[in-house]
């Protein structure tokens, strides 16, 4: 995707507007399995995903909890620092090699005190990963694990072949075996 497009997808700004906030996005690239970003660190970029996919997890005791996956067009971002200048919880994980956009937080806080639309773009930021995150709950909290599952094969079929079967195991709060047995179930 393009920045253009993710910016867009997130509320259109006026062309003077984008193309102050686009001067200071950078394409970056890392490979897979680099983590970009960790656990209690107050992290200092936004990142939004050209090409790839990635997981948010928090250790849990031995384990690891897989709470989020994004693919091209998604925000990396840990919502703690971005909100609160505070340490974020999650470690977020490259699954594949990715192309990024970054952009470093204290410079687009700068542009929200100097561009009314960059501010209104950031407000709507939160508010859809509010939303992703009030969503994700609400599943977590009233659908059964097999609804779960239809859910992420018809919103994110891509995400079977993508993503190992042992974070989408986690991602919906199952274990492998358990998520061995619905996707024999449904076949």
């Amino acid at each position: 995707m393009t920045i253009d497009q993710i910016l867009d997808n997130l509320y259109p700004l006026p062309e003077v507007s984008r193309q102050i906030l686009k001067k200071y996005i950078v394409e970056v690239s890392f490979p897979k399995g680099h983590i970009l970003l960790r656990a209690d660190r107050i992290e200092k970029s936004i990142y939004f995903i050209k090409q790839g996919i990635v997981r948010a997890y928090a250790q849990t005791g031995d384990s690891e909890t897989t709470f989020w996956i994004g693919k091209e067009g998604s925000a990396v971002i840990s919502m703690k620092s971005y909100v609160s200048n505070q340490k974020g919880y999650e470690d977020i994980e490259l699954l594949e090699n990715c192309l990024l956009y970054e952009l470093d937080s204290k410079k687009l806080q700068m542009l929200f005190d100097q561009d009314i639309h960059i501010a209104n773009w950031g407000r709507k930021l939160a508010e859809q990963e509010l939303v992703k995150t009030e969503e994700r709950l609400i599943s977590q909290q009233f659908l059964t694990a097999t609804e779960r599952y239809k859910e992420l094969i018809t919103n994110n079929p891509d995400f079977i072949q993508r993503v190992p079967l042992g974070y989408i195991a986690s991602y919906l709060g199952i274990t492998q075996v358990s998520l061995s047995r619905i996707r024999a179930s449904i076949r």
